[in-house]
């Protein structure tokens, strides 16, 4: 009988995913914070479906990843995030630039939405972080664009979910950052708010 050899099969186990959600989602609040502010022409609407569009599966890939690695509040959140604020909301802009829809059921879906990340929330401030931050942020943001969208509020109030989408989207770049750079070398090169568990 032949001398057999022990391979030794090493797992590698996928690396964290999240950086790449953070910078889809801070492209669309880029995005989101232009179209608010009028910075943009409507026209640019289909425009920014493509980009949402292409945020969805970076953010669906993420969510997947991030629950599979036992992230149960994030990878939820990405995933709906996924189907929502990018999928959805990426087709919404080719069906509203033909124009004739009532637009107000918008509202309502964020009113879910809204309901859901706020009930969220202290899931994000078990261990306060970056994240955190960008997830209050987003607390703001969610309820006047619900708000705008029910018609409850006029526009004239959507500087205040742009700028507040705005903090949100550099929070998340320099967070996904810090992410990529202090991983690869090993050090805190970019620095953070550490988790503290509460």
């Amino acid at each position: 009988m032949e001398n057999q050899k022990e391979i030794k099969v090493t797992t590698k186990e996928w690396s964290n995913p999240t950086p790449a959600g953070l910078v889809a989602l801070s492209v669309a609040c880029f995005c989101f914070f232009a179209m608010l502010n009028g910075l943009v022409e409507p026209s640019a609407t289909r425009l920014v479906g493509c980009w949402l569009l292409g945020g969805f599966v970076v953010q669906v890939v993420v969510g997947l990843l991030d629950l599979k690695g036992g992230n149960y509040a994030g990878g939820n959140t990405f995933l709906f995030f996924s189907a929502f604020f990018m999928l959805v909301g990426g087709l919404e802009m080719f069906v509203k630039a033909g124009g004739g829809v009532d637009t107000r059921i918008d509202g309502f879906a964020w009113l879910a939405l809204t309901v859901v990340l706020l009930l969220w929330t202290p899931a994000f401030l078990k261990t306060f972080s970056l994240l955190s931050l960008i997830v209050l942020t987003l607390d703001v943001a969610l309820p006047f664009i619900t708000l705008i969208d029910l018609q409850v509020l006029p526009k004239s109030f959507s500087p205040v979910p742009a700028y507040a989408l705005l903090l949100a989207g550099l929070i998340a770049i320099y967070l996904s950052a810090a992410l990529v750079v202090n991983t690869t070398f090993g050090k805190k090169i970019y620095p953070v708010i550490e988790p503290k568990s509460k």
